[in-house]
C-alpha cells in the first residue's frame, strides 16, 4: 500500500495547484480514481470555472458520515530556493520531496490509495471524501463546500481533517481573519503636506492602533486558554503606498491580520478599529478632503476550531492511533468551517508543519505509513459493526 501511495503522491505533486491557477486537472485526477473506487462523485466548480472542490462518498445516503478532508492547492514557489523540481516528487533517505507533499497532498493520495478498500469496507455508514480548492488564500473553498452541503441537506457527523501535525491528534485551533484595508487621500506638493492628504501617514496612524489593541487583547486572555500564545494576536504584514520622495500619498494600504482565540475578541479588534476611524481619521482626513475614505477588504475570515467537551472525531481518532491525548495549535485549517455545519471535527495527519511552505518541503515515509496504518483501523471500523 505505500509504494501505491506514493505513485499517487508523485502524481499529484505534478499538478501545480498553486493557489493562483487553476486546480482543474487535479480535481479530474482525483475524480476519476474515485469513480474507479466505486464512489459518487460531485465536482463543484467556482463562478470562475477555473477552480472546483470535490464531494464524493462511499456507502448509503444517509446523516451521520465521516468525511476526510484536505485542500488541493498549495503556496507558490516562486523566489525559492529548490534543489530539485518543486513539481516532480523525489525520494531520497526516508523522505519525499516536492511541494504538497507535506501540505497537504501526502493525506489525499493516502486515502485516495485505501478508497478501494473501504468500497470493499463501508456497511452503513457514509464514507466522504472532500477536497477543497483555495485553503491557503482564506479557506475560500471550504466555505462554498460547507454551504453546498448545508444546502443538498447532507449531514456528516464527524470530519477527520488531514493537516500535517506529525499524527498528533488536534482538537483546537485559533481562527485566521486577514483583511487589507485602503485609504484613499489627496495626492499634492511635499513642500505643502497641509493641502494633500497623506494616505500613508493615515494608515501609520492605523496601524498604531492596531499595536495598541494586540496589547488590549493579552489582558482579555481567557483563564482556560491552551494556545501558545494563549491570548489573541494581531499582525501587521506589509504597508504599501506612496511612489516619490516629493509628493504627498493619495493611497495607502495596510495588510493585517488577527487570529482570535474566541470570537468576541474578533468583535472587539473590528468595533475598535470602526470608531477609530469614524471618531478620529476620516474627520481629519475630510477636513482636508471629502472624498477621503478608508475601506477594509475581507481577505478571508476562517473560524477556529473549537475545543468542545464530547467530540466524537477526537474518540475516534484516540481508537485509531492509540493517543490518549490531544493538542491545540495556532496555525489555521479548514476544520473551524466544517464545525460550523453541526460537526464533530478534529485534525491529523502526515508530516511537520514546519516542513510546510518552505523550499525543498518534504514528508517523511514513515509519516505517511502512520497515515495509511491510521486510515486502515478506519476501514475495519466502518466493516465493524454499524455506527449511528
Amino acid at each position: 500500500m505505500i509504494e501505491q501511495t506514493k505513485r499517487i503522491l508523485s502524481d499529484l505533486v505534478a499538478f501545480p495547484t498553486v493557489s493562483a491557477d487553476s486546480n482543474m486537472d487535479m480535481i479530474a485526477y482525483l475524480a476519476n480514481r474515485l469513480e474507479d473506487s466505486g464512489a459518487r462523485v460531485d465536482v463543484l466548480s467556482d463562478d470562475s470555472g477555473r477552480k472546483a472542490n470535490l464531494f464524493a462518498t462511499l456507502g448509503p445516503q444517509r446523516d451521520g458520515g465521516i468525511v476526510l478532508s484536505g485542500h488541493s492547492d498549495v503556496v507558490p514557489v516562486a523566489d525559492q530556493d529548490w534543489a530539485t523540481d518543486p513539481f516532480e516528487m523525489v525520494e531520497r533517505d526516508g523522505l519525499l520531496f516536492g511541494r504538497g507533499t507535506c501540505d497537504m497532498k501526502g493525506f489525499i493520495a493516502a486515502t485516495l490509495a485505501m478508497a478501494p478498500v473501504f468500497a470493499r469496507q463501508v456497511r452503513d455508514r457514509p464514507l466522504h471524501f472532500a477536497f477543497t480548492y483555495d485553503e491557503e488564500i482564506g479557506c475560500i473553498g471550504a466555505g462554498h463546500l460547507v454551504q453546498s452541503l448545508r444546502e443538498r441537506s447532507i449531514n456528516p457527523s464527524l470530519a477527520l481533517i488531514g493537516e500535517p501535525t506529525n499524527m498528533r491528534i488536534i482538537e483546537g485551533h485559533k481562527g485566521c481573519y486577514e483583511y487589507s484595508t485602503h485609504f484613499q487621500g489627496l495626492e499634492g506638493h511635499g513642500s505643502a503636506p497641509d493641502l494633500g492628504v497623506n494616505a500613508i501617514e493615515f494608515a501609520v496612524r492605523y496601524i498604531n492602533r492596531l499595536l495598541d489593541l494586540r496589547e488590549d487583547l493579552k489582558s482579555m486572555c481567557p483563564d482556560n486558554s491552551r494556545f501558545e500564545p494563549p491570548w489573541s494576536t494581531v499582525n501587521t504584514g506589509a504597508l504599501n503606498g506612496g511612489h516619490a520622495h516629493n509628493v504627498i500619498a493619495a493611497k495607502a494600504t495596510v495588510d493585517w491580520e488577527m487570529r482570535p482565540v474566541q470570537p468576541s475578541d474578533a468583535d472587539f479588534v473590528k468595533g475598535s478599529l470602526k470608531t477609530y476611524c469614524d471618531d478620529v481619521l476620516l474627520p481629519a482626513m475630510r477636513a482636508v478632503h471629502p472624498d477621503a475614505s478608508i475601506v477594509t477588504e475581507v481577505i478571508g475570515e476562517v473560524e477556529g476550531l473549537m475545543p468542545t467537551e464530547k467530540n466524537e472525531a477526537l474518540e475516534v481518532l484516540s481508537e485509531l492511533t492509540g493517543a490518549n491525548t490531544s493538542d491545540v495549535v495556532s496555525f489555521g485549517t479548514e476544520a473551524g468551517i466544517f464545525q460550523s455545519l453541526g460537526m464533530d471535527v478534529a485534525v491529523c495527519g502526515p508530516g511537520s508543519i514546519e516542513q510546510a511552505h518552505k523550499a525543498d518541503e518534504y514528508l517523511a515515509v514513515d509519516q505517511l505509513a502512520q497515515c495509511l496504518k491510521m486510515l486502515e483501523g478506519l476501514g475495519a471500523k466502518l466493516a465493524g459493526a454499524p455506527e449511528h
